[in-house]
């Protein structure tokens, strides 16, 4: 069997779904896929079904009864892959943001001396295509409040394409995570971090979508802002609990 898992979180991505699929099976490395549909009505989880004809015992699907939240969707997923014993499990978006031979990338960092490995925007400048000005200046300065804040020496802490070893999700307490927007992602950086697991962030190129629509949504952003600071005031007041 394979030792790692991608983990697809889906909401309406029939335009997507196909592809990177199909993107990813194309790799040398022998990687399994899980796509964890939030009972898209455009049609996903039925695309996915079809394919998993051509995928069989590759290709896995979970679907839930509703959307609620990034998240929930990859805790679901990394529960998923723990019981099922994959050793490097892996996030990525359905869009075309993150491109999948860089999961290769991502696979040898954690093979090697990272127990989080993560695609980073933000390591070498600025490596963000079709984005516009104010979308760049609120990742960035995102990325630079969570550090500020937090003291992670992450340079992209909000980022979504990410190695986890099994081992580190297996000691984190996933149902005690609080966020489930774009937040869950500093989250669980910061955790790894409190932890003392080792983070490397490899370099990566970031593309805008381009089918499809992003899920960014004033109140993501919120939970982001105050959600970070409450929660570093919880790991200085409440050991653990953050």
């Amino acid at each position: 069997m394979p030792d790692s898992l991608v983990i697809i979180p889906t909401y309406n991505e029939i335009e997507n779904i196909e592809a990177i699929i199909k993107a990813v099976f194309d790799l040398k490395t022998d990687f399994h896929v899980l796509i964890v549909d939030d009972n898209s009505p455009d049609g996903t989880a039925d695309a996915v079904r079809q394919l998993q004809q051509v995928y069989t015992d590759q290709l896995f699907l979970e679907v839930r009864k509703e959307k609620a939240g990034l998240g929930t969707a990859y805790i679901h997923g990394f529960k998923w892959a723990i019981a099922k014993k994959y050793d490097f499990i892996f996030e990525m978006d359905a869009d075309f943001s993150h491109t999948p031979s860089d999961l290769l990338r991502l696979h040898t960092a954690c093979k090697n001396n990272a127990d989080v490995a993560v695609g980073s925007r933000y390591k070498k400048g600025v490596n963000v295509v079709n984005w516009p000005l104010y979308r760049v200046l609120l990742s960035y300065g995102a990325s630079f409040y969570v550090k500020m804040i937090t003291g992670m020496r992450v340079h992209d802490p909000t980022a979504g394409f990410v190695c986890y070893k099994r081992e580190v999700l297996e000691q984190l307490d996933l149902d005690s995570i609080r966020f489930v927007g774009y937040a869950f992602q500093i989250e669980m950086k910061f955790r790894a971090y409190v932890m003392n697991y080792t983070i490397e962030e490899v370099s990566i190129i970031f593309r805008d979508r381009v089918k499809g629509k992003s899920k960014m949504t004033s109140s993501i952003v919120n939970e982001a802002i105050f959600g970070v600071l409450k929660m570093k005031l919880r790991s200085i007041f409440q050991k653990n609990r953050f």
